[in-house]
């Protein structure tokens, strides 16, 4: 009798099966998003849209700014899933939307990390500040982790 064989998980054989893209509204990052969906769609991968908001500090808000801003987060993500799902539909790919808070390497390493993801997508910034401090994109390949894509 021979041994059972023991199948491991392999980072980027034979193409994508998953792609993670990060989104957040900006031009650069819906560019990225439309990039992330042709890849997919020519891979037939999975797509994996991240919308990350930062988290608003309430303690220096008061109440009804609060409740203002977090409605207005509310609407965004709103706004952004139905742009995902439309978009899913009109190019024939299999996507998902994720919302979460917080910092956006650290939740796009995350949700990338937790999925096993191929690939990640995102926009190149176009923050001042980003020149000396590192971008998005630029800490996301210095962790080596995937292929990373960074969409002008």
């Amino acid at each position: 009798m021979g041994h059972p064989v023991r199948v491991q998980f392999e980072y980027g054989t034979d193409g994508p099966k998953v792609i993670v893209v990060g989104v957040d509204g900006t031009d650069t990052s819906m560019r990225a998003g439309a990039y992330a969906a042709g890849l997919a769609r020519r891979q037939r991968a999975r797509l994996v849209v991240v919308f990350v908001t930062g988290a608003p500090a309430a303690s220096r808000l008061v109440a009804e700014a609060a409740g203002a801003v977090e409605q207005a987060v509310a609407e965004s993500i709103e706004d952004m899933r139905r742009q995902v799902h439309e978009g899913a539909l009109h190019t024939g790919v299999s996507a998902d939307f994720v919302a979460v808070r917080g910092d956006p390497y650290q939740e796009l390493v995350r949700v990338a990390t937790e999925l096993r993801a191929d690939a990640v997508v995102v926009g190149a910034s176009r923050r001042f500040g980003h020149r000396f401090i590192g971008s998005l994109a630029v800490r996301l390949v210095k962790a080596g982790r995937w292929p990373v894509t960074v969409v002008p």
